[in-house]
C-alpha cells in the first residue's frame, strides 16, 4: 500500500507540476494576444483558440491534483468537527460513490467524443485555427483517468489512516 501511495503521489505532483508549467504558457500566450492585438492591431485565431486549449487542460488535469491535496471545495460546517476516522470514511464513501462512476461516465463517452473527432479530422471553424481537435478532446478522457487514479490514491492513504489510525491528511505518503 505505501509503495502505491508513495508512487502515486509523486505521479499526482508531477502531472500537478505540468499544471503550473500550462498556466505559465497560458499567461504568455494571452500577453502575446493582447500584445498583437493591441499594438499591433493583428488577431491570430489559432493564437486565441491556443489560450482556451491550455486552459482546458490545466483545469481539467488540475482537477485530480486539487483532489489529492483536499483543495476542492466543501461546506464544512459539519465535516470541520468530525474525528478523524469520520472524515476518513466519509472521503473514501465520496470518492467511491461520486468521483469512480463520475469518471467512468466521463472516460467512455470522452473517448467516443475524442475519437469521433480524430476520425473526422475535425479542425477548427473558423480561419487560421488551430487543426487536430481531437488532441484537446483527448484531454477529456485523458484527465478523468488521472482524476480515477487521484481518487483511488485518496482512498488508499484514508484507508492507511483508518487502518493505522493516523491524521486525517489525504496528500499523501509523508508521514
Amino acid at each position: 500500500m505505501d509503495t502505491y501511495i508513495r508512487f502515486s503521489e509523486k505521479l499526482i505532483n508531477f502531472i500537478g507540476y505540468l499544471c503550473g508549467c500550462l498556466m505559465v504558457l497560458m499567461l504568455l500566450n494571452v500577453f502575446y494576444d493582447v500584445v498583437m492585438r493591441y499594438l499591433f492591431d493583428i488577431v491570430a485565431i489559432g493564437m486565441q483558440e491556443l489560450e482556451w486549449h491550455l486552459f482546458a487542460a490545466m483545469f481539467m488535469f488540475g482537477i485530480g491534483y486539487t483532489l489529492k491535496e483536499d483543495g476542492h471545495v466543501r461546506v464544512d460546517i459539519f465535516y470541520e468537527n468530525f474525528s478523524a476516522p469520520v472524515k476518513a470514511s466519509i472521503n473514501i464513501l465520496g470518492a467511491l460513490i461520486f468521483t469512480l462512476p463520475f469518471c467512468y461516465l466521463i472516460i467512455t463517452g470522452g473517448f467516443d467524443y475524442a475519437h469521433e473527432a480524430y476520425v473526422m479530422n475535425e479542425g477548427s471553424g473558423d480561419p487560421g485555427g488551430l487543426p487536430h481537435r481531437w488532441i484537446i478532446r483527448s484531454v477529456i478522457p485523458l484527465s478523468s483517468v488521472f482524476l480515477l487514479f487521484c481518487a483511488l490514491h485518496v482512498v488508499m492513504v484514508q484507508l492507511r489512516a483508518l487502518v493505522f489510525r493516523e491524521g486525517n491528511d489525504s496528500k499523501g505518503a509523508n508521514k
